[in-house]
């Protein structure tokens, strides 16, 4: 990215308005639709109405971030178009939301899908509660009752999980991968591919699962990790698909935002050149604690856990209940023999190196941040490599970095996580659990059930007063860049990214002030 924000500058357009001169300012970065809009307020129309722009000769303009600029001697008209004008393509849309409505009806046979498992859970229900069943046909009702749940999974291709807590079942079928090795392609990454995984530019959303477990399972034996451990690359094979189908399908904490951190760990490492201060052991903690970070997310924050006491938060007595939670899952995992990476490491080293998986991955607890950046700074200008403290203290910075990194990428690259953060924190959420009838109120995202449970709420959680901009820029400012700065004395090609994506942040905020004032005149 650039050393200035100078992409970012503004265009300038003039309106005649009911005869007078109308100055229109927006981003280049603005989409046609929101163009449309300030158009729209600009020139007295009411908003979402259909407009065309002409200029003084009457030619039409496109309204797009492209569209030439004119001046108060040549300036441009918008046009409402009339009723007529639009039918003939309302119709068209209506009859092709029509069609597409049939087709998803009769693809996923929603209502049929709905009768059927109420019938069946309803006559389970009646068998246990009213006919006082022998221990012998309860057994047998539970058994039916699994059933039901694992054939809801196949139909749905999902998996159910309690929202709270992760049950292991009896045969530990949730941790052990659903698949084999013999169906996870193998896929040969080009030279291309192999130098941009080095780099913080790279593109996480180009590639599909299997593609992103090829690239992880490169990362290992790239830095020497499957020689220096003696993994069986086997036994990596089913441990990476064990991690991939533990994260769940969350807009944002998902197996892609996993990847997306291990990529950057992997990118640091290169960037800091860290092979040459590092050990290899500590180099496998790194990157698998990135890899482990975020195992069985529920998609509520440590906040609402414990303001809620959730299972989870009673557990680990209000202690970063999500991150003691990822580390418990990752060690499930690991402790499956057919998954168990660290099988040929020596006892006693295998605890050290658990107790350090375990210290980055509670490290992400942002509630923690103020506390290990302040630690960090205390040992950053006098740096000793050869010092188990400093190291310690800098492995569990550099995982907090990396978890928290998308801005340092480009914004084409960083800014749909936004997107897919702020769906997280707004999503409605499914009763997972398909044999218990959800409780009374279940259902809407977490601001909605802080708010519905009388539980204290985030503003930057609550869809009344967070937009994309008062979203980024003070996490920006007043995290990223400083604990960027701090660590990147050690390389600044990391911090430039920044505060562009900071500069580009406080421009859209700039021109949302502006259209709010404007729209509250009119």
């Amino acid at each position: 990215m650039g050393s200035s924000s100078s992409s970012y500058a503004p265009k300038t357009i003039y309106l005649n308005v009911d005869g007078k001169v109308q100055k229109v300012v927006f981003s280049r970065h603005c989409s046609p639709c929101d163009i449309k809009e300030l158009l729209c307020s600009s020139s007295n129309i009411p908003r979402n109405t259909a407009i065309m722009m002409v200029d003084p000769e009457g030619a039409l303009v496109s309204i797009d971030p492209t569209m030439p600029t004119n001046s108060p001697n040549s300036m441009y008209k918008v046009v409402p178009l009339s009723t007529g004008q639009l039918g003939e393509k309302e119709d068209m849309f209506q009859n092709v939301l029509s069609q597409v409505a049939e087709q998803f009806s009769r693809a996923f046979r929603i209502n049929e899908l709905k009768t059927e498992v109420t019938n069946r859970l309803a006559m389970l229900e009646k068998r246990v509660e009213l006919e006082g069943l022998k221990v012998v046909e309860i057994e047998k009702c539970k058994n039916d009752l699994k059933k039901l749940r694992d054939e809801m999974i196949s139909r749905v291709g999902g998996r159910v999980n309690c929202p709270y807590k992760y049950n292991l079942s009896d045969d530990g079928k949730k941790l052990t991968p659903r698949r084999d090795v013999p169906s996870y392609p193998k896929y040969t990454l080009s030279q291309e591919t192999i130098e941009a995984l080095k780099k913080p530019t790279f593109d996480v959303w180009h590639w599909e699962h299997n593609e992103m477990l090829s690239c992880l399972e490169y990362m290992y034996h790239d830095l020497g990790l499957v020689k220096e451990f003696n993994m069986n690359p086997i036994t990596l094979k089913r441990w990476l698909l064990g991690i991939q189908e533990n994260y769940r399908g969350n807009p944002f904490h998902n197996f892609r935002h996993c990847f997306c951190v291990s990529q950057m760990m992997y990118g640091m490492i290169h960037l800091c050149n860290l092979q040459e201060k590092l050990t290899l052991t500590d180099m496998g903690i790194l990157m698998t604690a990135a890899v482990c970070h975020d195992l069985d997310h529920p998609g509520y924050n440590n906040t609402y856990q414990i303001n809620a006491r959730t299972e989870l938060a009673v557990r680990y007595n209000d202690i970063s209940p999500l991150e003691n939670h990822h580390c418990a899952v990752a060690f499930q995992i690991l402790s499956l023999p057919e998954c168990n990476v660290f099988a040929n490491v020596d006892p006693e080293a295998f605890k050290q190196i658990r107790q350090a998986i375990i210290t980055l991955i509670l490290a992400t607890d942002m509630a923690r941040h103020g506390e290990i950046l302040d630690s960090f700074k205390q040992k950053v200008d006098n740096f000793d490599f050869t010092n188990e403290e400093h190291v310690t203290c800098l492995k569990m910075v550099l995982i907090k970095c990396c978890d928290i990194s998308n801005e340092v990428r480009p914004t084409e690259v960083a800014e749909p996580w936004v997107d897919c953060l702020l769906e997280e924190y707004f999503m409605q959420r499914p009763w997972p659990d398909l044999a218990v009838l959800p409780p009374p109120g279940w259902g809407g995202n977490q601001s909605d059930r802080e708010k519905s449970e009388g539980l204290p709420v985030a503003p930057f959680m609550d869809r009344d007063k967070v937009t994309k901009p008062t979203a980024q820029i003070g996490f920006i400012k007043f995290v990223l860049i400083p604990m960027f700065e701090t660590v990147m004395k050690i390389e600044e090609i990391m911090v430039q990214p920044l505060r562009d994506s900071r500069d580009h942040y406080e421009e859209l905020k700039q021109i949302d002030d502006a259209m709010t004032e404007r729209f509250l005149a009119v």
